[in-house]
């Protein structure tokens, strides 16, 4: 064998080495969503849901919405889930994650996550508000927006028609 086919070979081996990574078991799958408390993650969308529900149709009682995500819907979110974890990570990778989420930090992640989450959401929404109306500001000086963030000459604005000319205003 020469040189060359050698080191052709050995590259196809090790181009062929993550398709040859074992994919993870339904098990490794469903322990890993497990440490990862995933069902207690399910009990807090089927409240979140419950609720949500709830004010769009008061007709109905609070508590029928309770069991929009059951033990039955637990299970088909479940089986829906593993191919997508199957797909993304190999065996060796699902059994260091189990072994990460089964630490005391991992417990403290999944602990904490759902806190830490909710007080980052909050803190992008403050910001989100914030960047829009810094953003609208600017589109008003320029002239773009009216005051009430419309655009110019659109209906319902108050400027009575054409949009002001572009680029020539040296007042700003």
């Amino acid at each position: 064998m020469t040189v060359g086919k050698w080191a052709l070979g050995v590259c196809m081996v090790l181009a062929a080495a993550p398709a040859m990574a074992a994919q993870p078991s339904e098990a490794q799958v469903r322990e890993l969503m497990q440490v990862m408390d995933v069902p207690g993650q399910f009990a807090v969308m089927n409240n979140q849901m419950a609720a949500m529900m709830s004010q769009q149709l008061p007709c109905v009682e609070a508590s029928f919405w309770q069991t929009y995500i059951d033990k039955n819907g637990q299970e088909q979110l479940t089986k829906a889930m593993i191919p997508a974890y199957q797909h993304h990570f190999t065996s060796d990778e699902v059994d260091g994650l189990i072994k990460f989420y089964k630490s005391p930090l991992g417990q403290k992640l999944v602990a904490q996550m759902p806190a830490t989450m909710a007080e980052a959401a909050q803190s992008g929404q403050q910001w989100g508000r914030q960047r829009t109306s810094d953003m609208f500001s600017e589109l008003q000086k320029q002239g773009k927006l009216d005051a009430q963030g419309r655009c110019p000459g659109a209906a319902g604005s108050d400027n009575g028609g054409g949009a002001p000319p572009q680029g020539g205003d040296s007042g700003h």
